[in-house]
């Protein structure tokens, strides 16, 4: 959550709920994501709760895995804003990469690092790409 950005009361939360869970498991789909990586992007929910988040696309959630989730869909954005090619948007995520952040690694191994800065630090990467920054 960016500073000037209010916290969400749990009933926003709730209502945001559904549409978040809709547009991860589309990303992951689209990235070719497996089960263990999507879990460890949500932060490592319990397997019942992932599954059935997966399953229903529904479900209560934390702060924290909205959180995570709008890093997932601005990075997402930005990425498919970048290239104008969908499978090269997509597949970016999986390519060896050698600008500072990643060390040599994809952008995928950073992001699976599990915690929220990782999420962070990609966005931001690609915000700059972008110019936005």
């Amino acid at each position: 959550m960016h500073v000037n950005e209010a916290p969400l009361i749990p009933s926003t939360r709730r209502d945001l709920a559904g549409p978040a869970l809709k547009a991860f498991f589309n990303i992951a789909e689209r990235w070719g994501l497996s089960a263990g990586q999507e879990r460890r992007l949500l932060g490592n929910p319990g397997r019942s709760t992932y599954f059935r988040w997966k399953r229903d696309r529904a479900g209560a959630v934390s702060g924290d895995v909205l959180e995570r989730i709008s890093y997932l869909l601005g990075i997402y954005k930005a990425l498919h804003i970048l290239f104008p090619d969908d499978a090269q948007a997509d597949g970016w995520v999986h390519r060896a990469n050698t600008a500072p952040p990643f060390g040599g690694t994809s952008a995928l191994a950073r992001m699976l690092g599990g915690h929220v800065a990782d999420l962070y630090v990609v966005r931001e990467y690609l915000d700059a790409q972008r110019g936005w920054n």
